[in-house]
């Protein structure tokens, strides 16, 4: 019974220990003076030796006119290409800790079977492209990374490490929007370098790949995926899920006929099981 329920969270216990773990060695860099991971999640100085850069907040600290450090402008050089050509927008699934926060809101509004026909607001999916837009824009304007400003995932990170302050204000704002107004709200409709990730690795490596001839179309895969607009192929042909997909596998997870699976992706349709 154990090992069963283990199969089928195997990915999402996985990526809650990276994602708890990558918290535990921030706050372990304040609490107790480790050398393993010091900064935060726009900017990680690791092992004392090299910087891990967030792409995105690099990008809008140009657009400011800002000249930026050499280590930092190669630390999101090296993010930048191990999400666009090898991971994919995994950022947001196995990385970022508001997706702890998020899915959370989603169980509980399954549980409790709230649903988006009781509001009467509708959000584009595409919203979050004209978010990531703006905060561009607003750069130069204000002089500093805008989206930084707002950042949900610097103020959990602040709030963890330090205490929360005004950033818990924030985050139960979030939580209660994505619970109560639009499901995935934020992830899904709102967040920038979500949007970020999803232009910069649609054609990653590693992908979710489906296959019609075991498909039963039994939806369980609609059931668990965050971004369903990205299962268009499900049950009509093989081929791999491109576009938003967070690469969180759930589908992969909750499918009995093993008609998903992760692959490597190339021009060919040649694949690797992972």
């Amino acid at each position: 019974m154990m090992s069963s329920i283990i199969e089928r969270n195997r990915y999402l216990i996985l990526r809650r220990t990276i994602q708890t773990g990558l918290l535990i060695l921030f706050g372990g860099a304040n609490w107790w003076g480790w050398k393993l991971l010091q900064g935060n999640y726009s900017s990680a100085y690791v092992l004392e030796s090299f910087y891990l850069t967030d792409p995105h907040a690099v990008l809008q600290t140009f657009a400011t006119g800002f000249i930026m450090s050499s280590d930092a402008i190669i630390g999101g050089i090296i993010v930048l290409i191990f999400y666009a050509l090898i991971a994919g927008r995994s950022f947001c699934s196995w990385v970022c800790p508001v997706n702890m926060v998020t899915d959370l809101s989603t169980w509980m509004r399954k549980k409790w079977k709230i649903t988006q026909k009781e509001y009467f607001i509708s959000l584009n999916r595409k919203t979050r492209y004209w978010v990531l837009g703006l905060g561009i824009l607003l750069s130069p304007i204000v002089g500093v990374a805008a989206f930084e400003m707002i950042n949900p995932i610097t103020m959990l990170h602040r709030g963890i490490i330090f205490g929360f302050g005004a950033g818990w204000a924030i985050i139960i704002a979030l939580f209660l929007f994505d619970l109560l107004v639009v499901e995935y709200g934020w992830c899904g409709h709102l967040c920038p370098l979500g949007a970020f990730y999803s232009v910069t690795s649609r054609f990653s490596l590693i992908k979710v790949k489906h296959d019609v001839e075991k498909c039963t179309m039994c939806m369980k895969c609609f059931d668990v995926c965050h971004e369903k607009q990205v299962l268009n192929l499900i049950g009509e042909k093989s081929g791999y899920i491109v576009g938003e997909c967070s690469n969180c596998g759930r589908c992969i997870e909750v499918c009995n006929d093993s008609a998903l699976k992760y692959a490597i992706y190339n021009y060919k349709n040649q694949e690797v099981q992972r």
